[in-house]
Parts: C-alpha cells; structure tokens; sequence
C-alpha cells in the first residue's frame, strides 16, 4: 500500500467551554478540551477501574462558531478529524509540544439544550474549505443509554 491515512474519530464529553480567537481576515478558531473514558475490572482486585484521556480539538472558521453557541462543558460530542503535531516556545524558554485533531466533522449527541427538551435528534456539520466540493459525511446517530454501557470505551 502506498498510501497513508491520518484519521481520527472521539466520542467524548467536552471537558470546559469552547474557546474561540479571531483574526482579522475573518477567520476563526475554536478549542476544547474532548474526555474519553476506558473502564475494566481489575482481575486482581474485581474493582472497577475508569481510565480517563483528555483530547485537543480544533475547530475552524464557520464550524467554531457553531461549536462555541451549541456546545458547553459536559456536552457529549462525536468528532472526526485528523492528528497535527505543534511545537512551541513557552514562556520560560522551554520548548512545548501538543497534539491536536484538527476536526472535518462533528455530530452533537447530546447538548445541556436538548437534555432540557428530551431530544434525541443530533446535529451534524461537515466544515467544508471555500474550495472543497465534496458533499458531507454523515456522521453515526446518538447512542441510546443501553447502548452507551456496553461499550468498550
């Protein structure tokens, strides 16, 4: 194969608010913080053990803005994207690294909103580049609450 492939899809809860900068073009970004949790039993000890990652997530221009009016801390979010590796010199001289998914499509699954309402619809967005023809992805439905517990993740 001499391809490669850098894709990745998250089903997490958003773990603060949508922080969004500008710029004076016009454009715009959006980050937030992703958790996605992994549970087992512990075979030594039959205690249940949740592993939790925390995820960066960019989100730009049109799709930011949605992102930041729709989504609020603890929302549950399915994000597809690819990983983009950052270096950077901090404050005190050190250089710091990050890695990031850099989104190409969301589904809200749940929002404080439609906890409210009792709505089991989702809302999915392709962000499209002003010269991409491409027609969006559907992304997979909210999963059911009995659903949800049988998950490996």
């Amino acid at each position: 194969m001499s391809g490669t492939l850098n894709k990745v899809m998250l089903i997490g809860h958003l773990g603060d608010e949508v922080k969004m900068h500008y710029f004076e073009g016009g454009g715009s970004i959006g980050r937030f913080p992703i958790a996605t949790n992994e549970t087992y039993t512990n075979k030594s000890t039959g205690e249940r053990v949740t592993n939790t990652d925390w995820h960066n997530i960019v989100v730009r221009n049109k799709a930011a803005e949605i992102c930041e009016k729709y989504l609020s801390k603890g929302d549950k979010v399915y994000v597809e994207g690819r990983l983009k590796n950052r270096q950077w010199q901090g404050e005190d001289g050190n250089t710091r690294y990050s890695t990031e998914v850099h989104v190409t499509d969301f589904t809200f699954l749940t929002t404080k909103k439609d906890a409210g309402a009792n709505d089991n619809s989702s809302v999915s967005i392709t962000p499209k580049a002003s010269n991409d023809n491409s027609k969006p992805v559907k992304a997979p439905a909210p999963l059911s609450q009995e659903a949800e517990d049988d998950l490996p993740f």
